[in-house]
C-alpha cells in the first residue's frame, strides 16, 4: 500500500481547486501509479513517488471496462498504460464522482475518444462554467450521460450503483457500490485517516458530509471494501471513525462561535488541537479545517 504521507506530501491549497491549471504543478516525473486487485474484475490505481489525483477504480468484464475518475493531464500517459496492463482494452464508462480537477482532469481525453462520461447533473453545470487556462470547458470534457439520484448499470456480470449523496464534499458527489462484489468507492466523501475537504463554495457542507458517510455506514458491512477519495484503502469503519471526529470537532468549534469568538480568535484557541497528530495533513491542516467549520457554521 502506498504509504499515504508520500502520497500527499506535495499536495498544496492549489491541488484540489475546481482550476484545472494545477496540472501543470504536478511531478509527472516522479510521480506513478500503482495497481491492486481488489476484487475479480476490480482493481484500484493510487499513486506513488507524487500525488497522481484521486484513487480511480477499474472493473473489467466481458461488457467492457468501466473506470471511476481519471486524475490529471500530467499522468494521462502513466493512466492509459495502467488500463492497458490491467484491461488491454479503452474504457467504455468513466464515472466522475465529484467535480475537482485531480478527478476529472483527464474528461477531455477520454471524452474524445469512444468513452462515455457519466456523472450528477450539478457536476455538468458546474464544469461547464469552469475555465481551463482562461478557455471555455471543452465539450469532450462534459459528461454525455447525467443522472439526478442514482443510476444503475448492469455489467460485467453485476450491478454497479451510482448513488448521489447531497451536500456533502460539493454538491454533485457521487459514491459508487460494486453489489456484487460488496466494494464501495466513496470518491472525497471519504479521505481516509485525514481531516476532509468540504468544499463550501461549491456546495459542500460539513452536516451533509457527516449524513453522507452515516448513510455509507448503514448500508455496508464488516466485510464491505472501501475505496476512499484520498488515502488508504479501508473498511465501513473507516467512514465511522471519520464521522465521529467530524461530529466531536464541528461541537468543539460550535461551543465558541455561541460564545461569540470570531474565526481567529477561534484559530487561535486551537480547539482541535487534540486530533492534530492523528488528522493533520499537507492539504487540509488542522487550521484550515477549523476555518471551514467556522465558515460552514456561519455562514447562512
Amino acid at each position: 500500500m502506498p504509504n499515504r504521507k508520500l502520497q500527499f506530501k506535495l499536495v498544496t491549497t492549489a491541488m484540489l481547486t475546481l482550476g484545472l491549471s494545477l496540472c501543470h504543478w504536478a511531478t509527472a516525473q516522479e510521480a506513478h501509479f500503482v495497481s491492486k486487485k481488489i476484487a475479480d474484475g476490480l482493481y484500484v490505481l493510487q499513486g506513488e513517488g507524487g500525488f497522481t489525483g484521486g484513487n480511480i477504480a477499474i472493473s473489467v468484464g466481458e461488457d467492457g471496462v468501466v473506470m471511476i475518475d481519471d486524475s490529471m493531464p500530467p499522468f494521462l500517459d502513466k493512466l492509459k498504460k495502467a488500463i492497458a496492463d490491467i484491461a488491454g482494452k479503452p474504457v467504455d464508462f468513466l464515472i466522475n464522482t465529484h467535480v475537482h480537477g485531480d478527478h476529472t482532469g483527464n474528461n477531455a481525453a477520454f471524452g474524445k475518444g469512444s468513452t462515455h462520461i457519466v456523472a450528477h447533473k450539478n457536476l455538468r453545470e458546474r464544469l461547464k462554467t469552469m475555465k481551463i487556462d482562461d478557455k471555455p470547458t471543452p465539450a469532450s470534457a462534459l459528461p454525455v450521460i447525467t443522472f439526478d439520484s442514482e443510476i444503475n448499470f448492469h455489467l460485467n456480470a453485476g450491478e454497479i450503483q451510482v448513488r448521489h449523496v447531497a451536500h456533502a464534499h460539493t454538491d454533485g458527489d457521487a459514491v459508487i457500490y460494486f453489489k456484487d462484489l460488496n466494494v464501495l468507492h466513496t470518491g472525497d466523501v471519504l479521505f481516509n485517516g485525514l481531516f476532509p475537504y468540504v468544499d463550501l463554495d461549491n456546495g459542500g457542507t460539513v452536516n451533509g458530509y457527516i449524513a453522507a458517510q452515516k448513510n455509507l455506514y448503514e448500508h455496508t458491512d464488516a466485510q464491505t471494501i472501501v475505496i476512499p477519495g484520498h488515502g488508504p484503502i479501508g473498511t465501513r469503519e473507516d467512514l465511522k471513525a471519520s464521522y465521529t471526529m467530524l461530529e466531536e470537532i464541528q461541537a468543539l468549534v460550535k461551543k465558541l462561535v455561541d460564545e461569540g469568538k470570531s474565526e481567529d480568535e477561534i484559530v487561535e484557541l486551537n480547539p482541535l488541537k487534540a486530533y492534530h497528530d492523528k488528522w493533520n495533513w499537507g492539504f487540509i491542516t488542522t487550521e484550515r479545517m477549523t476555518r471551514t467549520l467556522y465558515k460552514d457554521l456561519t455562514t447562512k
